[in-house]
């Protein structure tokens, strides 16, 4: 069957959302999440020949990336969205294959996309995205999340590491009133370019992660593995007490479908 084209936008804003090829983890740790936000900053300014910034591919509004995909509120410049997400994918997938001595694919070879028509949407997009990681459950508020563009409205990021172009965005909307409407949750129901329909019938890849690193008290899959297998067995038990399915726990610990069903 044929792909669809992707809707146009009379605004030229698109809110993106692009997962890790059979949902496995894009970000390990800390340096890759900052990698990731140098280079989507990277890719919004085009360059001459010579390197010298010479115009604006796109501009960012809003961001959040959490462990196996990234949100993104994006308008098209100089550049389609397709083309700006293509080079920033690329770009950081080389960075990730380098790193960890892999090859081959990262995302999914295809990125959601919604167009972003009126400014009501858009709003709900602004509390949608930054609040991602609370109906998550990986943090508690929105302010405590790292790995989003709020610090760069509240004022915790500096400017000089800016991403997004909040002035446009406070220009329309008073940061009191965004930051009250950010830190209301929206109603379960509100799906934004979702994939898997109703994410609060089983725990998240990023609820899950976040309950291993507690348990487990380490930062990745490999350090996981290395764990004592008695140790191992006591978590994954906790952990599909708690809901996670064969599935999830398969692609976040590395540890074979096999050995977890046994359990």
């Amino acid at each position: 069957m044929p792909r669809q084209a992707r809707k146009e936008s009379g605004t030229g804003i698109f809110h993106v959302m692009m997962r890790g090829i059979n949902h496995q983890n894009i970000f390990e740790d800390e340096e890759d999440y900052y990698q990731f936000i140098n280079t989507i900053d990277r890719m919004r300014v085009r360059c001459d020949d010579k390197g010298i910034p010479c115009g604006c591919n796109c501009t960012y509004y809003a961001y959040c990336l959490m462990s196996n995909h990234f949100h993104m509120l994006i308008r098209e410049r100089e550049e389609t969205v397709g083309e700006t997400v293509k080079r920033i994918a690329s770009s950081y997938v080389y960075y990730y294959n380098r790193k960890y001595g892999r090859d081959g694919h990262l995302f999914k070879e295809r990125f959601k996309s919604e167009p972003v028509n009126d400014m009501a949407y858009f709003t709900v997009l602004l509390c949608y995205i930054h609040q991602y990681p609370v109906k998550a459950g990986v943090v508690d508020r929105v302010k405590d999340y790292a790995y989003s563009s709020w610090g760069e409205f509240d004022g915790s990021v500096e400017s000089v590491f800016h991403v997004c172009d909040t002035r446009a965005v406070l220009n329309r909307i008073p940061f009191e009133t965004l930051e009250e409407l950010v830190n209301e949750l929206l109603p379960d129901n509100v799906q934004c370019l979702e994939v898997e329909g109703n994410c609060r019938q089983r725990p998240s890849d990023d609820q899950v992660w976040q309950q291993i690193r507690e348990l487990a008290s380490v930062t990745c899959s490999s350090a996981f593995q290395m764990l004592p297998d008695e140790k191992k067995r006591t978590i994954l038990r906790r952990l599909k007490d708690n809901g996670a399915s064969h599935r999830q726990l398969e692609r976040l610990t590395g540890i074979g479908r096999g050995l977890i069903q046994k359990l």
